[in-house]
């Protein structure tokens, strides 16, 4: 299996694994009171539109070929990191 392949597995592993995180976020949501379950859901959907994009990017690194996924490797990376970030930051506030 080539770098491209690991990678795209390492990414989709790791997008399963937030996609569980921002569904117990959920879950918590809805136990909240209702000030925080506006919060809560403020700070899901923003994860969810960072998922989305970062689904989007590896959808796109997937169709791209062994030349060039490289280039969108930066690209994607840059996202990761920014969901990644998110999501800490939204877990540790609503621990």
């Amino acid at each position: 299996m080539g770098m491209k392949q690991n990678y795209e597995k390492k990414l989709q592993a790791q997008l399963d694994e937030w996609a569980a995180e921002i569904d117990k976020l959920k879950a918590k949501a809805k136990n909240a009171s209702a000030d925080v379950q506006i919060e809560y859901n403020e700070q899901v959907n923003e994860l969810q539109k960072k998922q989305k994009e970062a689904n989007e990017k590896l959808t796109e690194l997937k169709q791209s070929s062994e030349d060039t996924w490289e280039e969108l490797k930066e690209d994607m990376d840059s996202t990761w990191d920014s969901l990644e970030k998110k999501l800490k930051s939204v877990t540790a506030k609503f621990k």
